[in-house]
């Protein structure tokens, strides 16, 4: 089975997938995780992303090791989520993730992961792309102030909350446009503002919109 969830930055995307996969017993796989190891990756090997160096940047997304074990990326056989989340790996992995090829890739291994498992996956075309057919897809959103909110409770950003809050305003701009995989709702994909509501709240609310909740709480109590 596969639930898809995708949303914007800060919805709370990652947090309830996390947290929902851990209720069920399904795998979680966070889809900006990847992006975010191959944006690692060609900063390492010196290659800026801007728009002169696209061929670059595809070279090295076909090219490196990407494995997704236990929740966790691996880059190179090195366990790298502790250092995903930085304002530089931020700015950088917005460009890289708008690259079509690079796209291409990281939805090939989320296939390949996905394969014969039950799971959680969440990102941003995950229910209109990667999984269309998926068992159940759900759109996360929030105000753009509770989003700038948490990703500043996050403790991993340098930036005021007004420099967050313009940071994720300028993201949703560019996930809206992107040639291909653009942030959207898709037809029967059930919405869910998460503003107010706890992660346990968000969790159930989901859970509830599970049509055959009574055999996943047989199968994972």
């Amino acid at each position: 089975m596969v639930i898809a969830i995708d949303g914007p930055a800060g919805a709370g995307k990652s947090t309830i997938a996390q947290f929902l996969a851990q209720r069920l017993g399904f795998m979680y796989i966070n889809s900006g995780n990847i992006y975010r190891a191959i944006t690692l990756g060609c900063l390492r090997n010196g290659i800026d992303i801007a728009e002169d160096t696209v061929d670059a940047c595809i070279a090295y997304a076909y090219d490196v090791d990407i494995e997704y074990c236990n929740g966790q990326v691996y880059l190179n056989g090195e366990p790298v989520d502790a250092l995903l989340h930085t304002d530089e790996i931020d700015k950088k992995c917005v460009p890289l993730s708008a690259i079509v090829s690079v796209r291409h890739v990281v939805n090939d291994i989320i296939r390949k992961i996905a394969k014969n498992l039950d799971i959680i996956v969440e990102g941003r075309d995950m229910t209109t792309v990667v999984f269309p057919d998926a068992e159940y897809r759900f759109y996360l959103d929030a105000s753009i102030d509770e989003r700038a909110r948490r990703r500043s409770e996050q403790g991993v950003s340098e930036l005021s909350l007004e420099e967050i809050k313009k940071a994720i305003m300028e993201r949703d701009e560019i996930d809206k446009n992107k040639q291909e995989g653009s942030l959207k709702i898709a037809d029967g994909v059930k919405v869910f503002d998460t503003s107010l509501l706890t992660i346990e709240q968000t969790c159930a609310e989901l859970i509830e919109n599970i049509k055959n909740i009574n055999i996943i709480r047989n199968r994972y109590g």
